[in-house]
């Protein structure tokens, strides 16, 4: 199922943030009411969205005595708690609110801490705020502390983003972006791939401190460990995969136009970082084409960006040519005459012969597409970057 929002406009009141407050809940009667008494209270008057995801306690008895001061949305039967984000970002798009602020039932989270979200969105404009816990404090699940470790890691394989809580139910989402997006997701995942999707679409992500509390004898957790597990490996496994195919490229071919235009360096050196590259890359030390240059472009106080992008001219895909375009380049200067073609050629004399072809070509082939690359590279600079 994917999003299919139409804002329609709401008169907006003095408030200074259009934001309204999502809580999702699924049997948590101890700790409901609790929650919603503490938004009203600390949630600045900002309205409240409740989910009641088909839950079979006495929640709804809990909600009827706040009809007149929620929107609640029912589903019939239990559909994940990403569907319920899902229903709850879709009713607060279409009543007009341009953020909404995400808590948990389950009494973990302080509504004390709403304030927060509240004073960094205003400052920050369009931005996803993220609550940060502390998971090693005493009384945090084992199993909470590394699944969050788990995730922050691949959360920055797949978006180059580093944040200290990437599980956390506390946050303010930006609606416009999700909007935009589509998610397939429907149970606890869900909070993984809007803010992969998000991170993909630039939308900035600013984490704030926040208390939490782990309660064994009133939290309920709907998590299931195997389940919930496998379905955040499979999405996970999706998105490192999208990631390596399309957005990991895209990052690095936009670090090199920055780096390409970055106007502190001149069109020489550039042009030169980027000839090192070219030359480092088909130069006969395999394995070590990087680890000699990268010392060399700080000592020359070279681009390392533009060196590193020209250096993988040699990566598996090119190597071929340059093996095959480094032996003709050696073919002048050797008398070989020894063709390996078979096992009864192969001798220690047509290795030699072969070898050595190869690396005075290489040597070469280096020199010229160093020097070529060079002078290509300044011809258009500049032409894009007169004056530099």
């Amino acid at each position: 199922m994917s999003n299919n929002f139409t804002n329609t406009n709401l008169d907006e009141n003095s408030k200074e943030l259009s934001c309204c407050i999502v809580i999702p809940t699924y049997n948590n009667h101890k700790t409901l009411k609790r929650v919603i008494d503490g938004v009203l209270k600390h949630g600045l008057g900002y309205h409240i969205i409740v989910v009641n995801d088909g839950s079979t306690d006495s929640t709804d008895k809990i909600l009827e005595d706040y009809q007149s001061t929620i929107t609640l949305i029912t589903n019939p039967t239990n559909q994940g708690k990403g569907t319920s984000l899902r229903k709850a970002f879709v009713k607060a798009w279409d009543m007009g609110f341009q953020n909404a602020i995400t808590i948990d039932s389950d009494g973990q989270h302080y509504p004390e801490d709403i304030h927060l979200f509240i004073d960094t969105a205003k400052q920050n404009p369009g931005a996803l705020i993220m609550g940060s816990r502390n998971m090693e404090q005493e009384g945090v699940p084992s199993k909470s502390s590394f699944g969050n470790k788990f995730s922050n890691f691949w959360f920055k394989v797949e978006t180059g983003i580093t944040l200290p809580d990437t599980q956390t139910g506390f946050r303010l989402y930006p609606l416009e972006p999700i909007s935009k997006i589509k998610l397939y997701t429907n149970k606890f995942e869900t909070e993984i791939e809007v803010i992969v999707k998000l991170a993909w679409k630039k939308v900035p992500f600013i984490p704030v401190k926040i208390d939490v509390l782990y309660d064994p004898d009133e939290r309920v957790t709907h998590f299931r460990p195997f389940k919930d597990f496998t379905r955040i490996s499979i999405l996970n496994t999706y998105l490192v995969t999208l990631t390596l195919l399309w957005y990991l490229p895209i990052r690095a071919i936009n670090s090199i136009k920055k780096e390409a235009i970055k106007s502190n360096e001149s069109n020489l050196k550039k042009s030169l970082s980027i000839g090192f590259g070219f030359f480092m890359g088909i130069f006969p030390i395999w394995g070590f084409q990087l680890l000699v240059g990268i010392p060399l472009t700080f000592f020359f106080r070279l681009n390392k960006v533009l060196f590193v992008a020209a250096a993988n001219i040699s990566i598996p895909p090119f190597i071929p040519f340059v093996i095959f375009f480094s032996y003709l380049f050696g073919k002048p200067f050797v008398d070989n005459e020894t063709q390996i073609t078979s096992l009864s050629s192969l001798t220690l004399e047509s290795i030699h012969l072969n070898f050595v072809q190869y690396f005075i070509g290489a040597v070469l082939l280096a020199l010229v597409a160093g020097i070529v690359s060079t002078g290509l590279s300044l011809l258009l600079f500049n032409v894009f970057r007169k004056g530099k």
